[in-house]
Order: structure tokens, then sequence, then C-alpha cells
């Protein structure tokens, strides 16, 4: 059966996205669903930046945006603020998963342990190693032979739980910071609906223990793409 015919056969998976920029891996999902080739239905974008791209890409959709940036004031909302309206919207949305795709603020443990459905991250490295930001930058300074990306489920703490999946590729000796990021974008843009279709087929658990007593290969499942 090929990945068409099973996406088509189960009962599509509601998702909420959080961006905060170009919203690249949004696109990749928003052409996946309109095809049929991903069984989502991607029921609201939230940004935490009103000149997000992103927005734009949703609004073309047709999926409904919040965009929750600013107060009256005119001041940047804070991250309290931000969850407080972020966890309303969800909660109005009752997503089965939450992806974070670009999203640039480190959300609360509160935030995370009372949203209405697991959350997934999008993260730029062979995770556990080079967690937070400029990861390729850093990957050169080190010397690795490799590279890529990882989604991991959200956690408290940054970019430490459980790594789903990942896909990697061989660093050329002349990549530079520039040149391995668009590499590393067009692995994400495959890693990210291949690991959403694992998700909504039940290749994936995001229980951990279920994941541990099943038959499935043990996490993370890895994609070696030369990219």
């Amino acid at each position: 059966m090929s990945i068409d015919q099973t996406s088509q056969s189960i009962k599509p998976l509601r998702i909420a996205v959080l961006v905060s920029g170009n919203g690249s891996n949004l696109q990749v999902l928003i052409d996946a669903m309109q095809a049929g080739a991903l069984p989502i239905e991607i029921v609201g974008v939230i940004s935490n930046r009103e000149d997000a791209y992103a927005i734009t890409r949703a609004k073309d959709a047709g999926i409904e945006v919040a965009v929750l940036s600013q107060v009256e004031s005119g001041k940047r909302m804070g991250i309290k603020t931000f969850e407080k309206h972020a966890t309303a919207q969800l909660e109005a949305w009752q997503p089965d998963l939450v992806v974070l795709a670009g999203f640039m603020r480190v959300l609360s443990a509160d935030f995370i342990d009372n949203a209405p459905a697991p959350m997934i991250n999008l993260h730029p490295s062979l995770l556990p190693a080079y967690k937070g930001l400029d990861t390729h930058t850093r990957v050169l300074c080190s010397g690795e032979r490799e590279h890529g990306c990882s989604i991991h489920v959200v956690t408290a703490e940054l970019d430490a739980g459980q790594v789903l999946s990942q896909a990697v590729l061989p660093i050329r000796h002349t990549d530079t910071p520039d040149s391995l990021q668009k590499r590393v974008q067009v692995l994400e843009h495959q890693l990210l609906p291949w690991t959403i279709l694992q998700i909504a087929i039940g290749g994936v658990s995001l229980t951990p223990s279920e994941q541990a007593s099943s038959i499935l290969p043990a996490l993370p499942l890895r994609l070696l793409i030369d990219a």
C-alpha cells in the first residue's frame, strides 16, 4: 500500500502549528494536506510575531491564525501572557498534536504540561548533541562528520524530550554555516511530514513506555539523506 493510500484510509490527525518566522515547514505540511498525501487537518496556526511570513502561508490556505505578539500598549507580549492566550486558543481548537515548526520562544513547564495535546518540536541538530541555537556554526567548529535534524517530544527541559526521528547527512569540507543550514532544511522538509505520518498510523508512539513494549523499532528512527 502506498503512503497516499495509507493516508486516505485513516482518520486525519488534527494539528495546531506554532511558528515565528518564514514557515517553510508549515508550507510543506499545508501542501501535503491539500494533496491528500498526509492524513492531517491543520486546525490553526499560532504566531508570536506579527511579521512572520508563516501567517501569510496559513491565511492563503484558509487556515485560522492567532497572532499573539503585542498587547494594547504596543509592547511585546510577555511569555506568561502569550501562554495564557495560546492555551485558550489551543483548547478552542482541540488538536490531537501541537507542532513547533520554527517557533522561537521557550515555553514554560506549566504550559507544556497543561497543553490539550502532545507537543513535538523540529530541531536542527542530531540531538542530544547541540541543543539550543547556532547549531550549524557549532557543528562545523567542532569538526563533526555528520549533521542533521531531529523531531522530539517537547518537555520543560530545552530540547531534551524523547527524540522520535532524525535525518542525517554527511558534512562536506566545503560547507559553511549558510550552506549547511540550507542542506539541513531540505531534510527538515522530508522528516517532519514523514514523522507525523508515523504518528498518525501508529508507527511512532508519543508515550515512551508504549514504544518500548511494542514490536516497533527503538527510537529515534533514523533516515540517512545526502541533501
